[in-house]
């Protein structure tokens, strides 16, 4: 009538890597075509630093300090966050230090926002108050591809002589 079911260890059971990005498993008697669950952001705390680089195609929200570069679909630096090193998302909003390079779709920097390094994006919104020291790169886009889902970032180029002043 009952059978017995194998017992797991549940240090066997978990995965080698823990993934932040993957979706939640769908609820019981939910089929795949039901709405997706949206995914929670990944948190630094204010106590913690992370010596090293993260990426990954979800929200992180910092409120403690990375050193390290990060890749991530959306960032969100709290007013007592901190990055140390280059960015890369589609949306940045930042109310802490950044110390190195933004590249980003959407970058917002609020009044209590410190940046020190470029900032390369489509749109750029600044609040009073906000410190910005670096240059501001507009993406340029390639003549031909205006339905681009990838922006390339074009940098002048530096001249082949230095030209003589008079």
């Amino acid at each position: 009538m009952f059978s017995k079911t194998a017992k797991t260890d549940p240090v066997e059971a978990k995965p080698s890597m823990l993934k932040i990005d993957n979706p939640s498993p769908a609820p019981s008697g939910a089929t795949d075509a039901g709405a997706r669950k949206p995914k929670v952001a990944t948190l630094v705390a204010e106590n913690m630093t992370i010596e090293g680089g993260i990426i990954g195609d979800g929200e992180l929200h910092v409120d403690g300090v990375v050193r390290g570069d990060l890749k991530v679909a959306k960032l969100t630096i709290g007013e007592t966050g901190c990055v140390e090193g280059s960015i890369m998302s589609e949306t940045v909003e930042n109310r802490g230090r950044v110390i190195g390079t933004i590249t980003a779709k959407q970058v917002r920097l609020y009044a209590s926002a410190y940046v020190d390094g470029d900032i390369t994006h489509e749109q750029l919104a600044m609040e009073i108050g906000a410190f910005f020291q670096g240059r501001s790169l507009k993406f340029q886009r390639p003549a031909g591809a205006a339905g681009a889902t990838a922006p390339t970032v074009s940098l002048p180029k530096p001249d082949a002589e230095p030209k003589a002043m008079a």
